[in-house]
């Protein structure tokens, strides 16, 4: 990158300046991932100080039916593929119920879009599970899934949005955003929510006071170009709304382990890599430095693998996620023995490992717990990237 455009873009940032569309696809061209990751850095830490978030939660996917094929995904099956299943609501229950260890304090619900499940089985799905846990908070269902709740009740999205939130929804997922772009998009989707509907139905929930996350599923057939699109349509959004609480670049997966029964459903493994670590840090970097509007940015550590994941806390992000026991639309983020699980002693360490001090939130981003940070008196002792 030219001299004159680095320091252009430094004093842009240092002044709290909004950064375009040009500048977000310049920052992409910059192959100083060191100068990058250290603006960015500034940025989090003028955000969210020697802080890294993080919460105790758990995953739950009651069905893996799904009418939609999209590209990309290795986790949805057709009725009567022998690995489908759909939990009655008791098996739902009953399973969240035996995750309620280690002081639980977030559920999160997705599933296929099942094509014959009555839309009632979601609402009560959600009261059933508020009554067995009612300390834990239920952030649940894509925009994706709300739209297809739409089709399958006659209900409008904000009708659903009430029933929901009365049965115990306290919270939307990110998911269903991929790329928002249709260049990319009609070659990666199978399903009919695109920005149009999804924005909608974010933009409800705003307004019904819920605070949800943004994705983007980045590193597989997409350009920079896309990227900085995405953001910045999310940007635009949170302008007008101010709920999205978090972004969360989401690294696009290959299938080491999913194909059991032989079947390669990624149709975009054979034309695809995985984005390197040092891509996936560029991201993380850029996506900081534009969605100046957003308080926190998430790195999936299941996505990306821990050291990733670790290292992204020094290029812009400041939440490490939850405690994941089970994850079951992807699997091992780098091939290179990613945990099954982490627990909060587990996330613990890691952050102080990386140099930052560990805060328990809830979803909401309300705190629940600050712990210490490294041990300031050993020498060896790791300290966040100096701004």
């Amino acid at each position: 990158m030219d001299v004159g455009l680095k320091r252009e873009l430094e004093e842009k940032v240092r002044a709290g300046e909004r950064l375009t569309r040009e500048d977000g696809i310049a920052l992409y061209a910059s192959d100083d991932l060191a100068w990058l990751g250290g603006l960015a850095h500034e940025v989090r830490t003028r955000k969210n100080g020697d802080v890294v978030h993080f919460n105790v939660n758990r995953h739950l996917n009651m069905t893996n039916v799904c009418t939609a094929s999209c590209a990309y995904c290795s986790f949805q099956r057709k009725p009567g593929e022998k690995d489908a299943y759909t939990m009655r609501i008791e098996e739902a229950v009953r399973l969240a119920k035996a995750m309620e260890g280690e002081n639980l304090t977030e559920l999160h619900i997705v599933n296929g879009l099942h094509p014959t499940l009555p839309w009632r089985y979601y609402p009560r799905s959600l009261s059933a599970l508020k009554e067995a846990l009612p300390q834990v908070s239920l952030k649940a269902f894509t925009a994706t899934e709300i739209h297809h709740f739409e089709t399958i009740s006659g209900l409008s999205a904000s009708e659903i949005l009430d029933e929901l939130i009365e049965a115990g929804l306290e919270s939307l997922t990110g998911g269903g955003a991929e790329i928002f772009d249709w260049e990319v998009r009609q070659h990666i989707v199978d399903h009919h929510t695109h920005w149009e509907d999804w924005s909608r139905i974010h933009r409800l929930a705003h307004e019904k006071g819920l605070k949800t996350p943004a994705t983007m599923l980045y590193g597989h057939i997409e350009e920079p170009r896309h990227r900085v699109d995405h953001v910045l349509r999310l940007r635009e959004l949170q302008d007008e709304t101010g709920g999205f609480q978090v972004f969360i670049p989401l690294r696009y997966q290959h299938d080491f382990v999913d194909m059991k029964d032989g079947k390669v459903r990624n149709k975009l493994q054979a034309r695809t890599t995985m984005a390197t670590g040092a891509e996936a840090l560029k991201t993380f970097a850029v996506s900081r430095l534009l969605f100046d509007n957003v308080p926190h940015v998430k790195v999936f550590w299941v996505m990306h693998g821990v050291q990733t994941a670790q290292l992204a806390l020094q290029h812009g992000a400041d939440d490490m996620d939850g405690s994941v026991v089970e994850y079951k639309i992807t699997h091992d983020a780098d091939n290179y023995g990613t945990p099954n699980k982490l627990g909060r002693d587990d996330l613990l360490d890691l952050i102080r490992d990386a140099g930052f001090r560990p805060v328990e939130r809830n979803t909401r981003y309300e705190i629940i717990r600050e712990y210490p940070g490294p041990d300031a008196d050993r020498r060896e002792a790791p300290q966040p990237m100096r701004v």
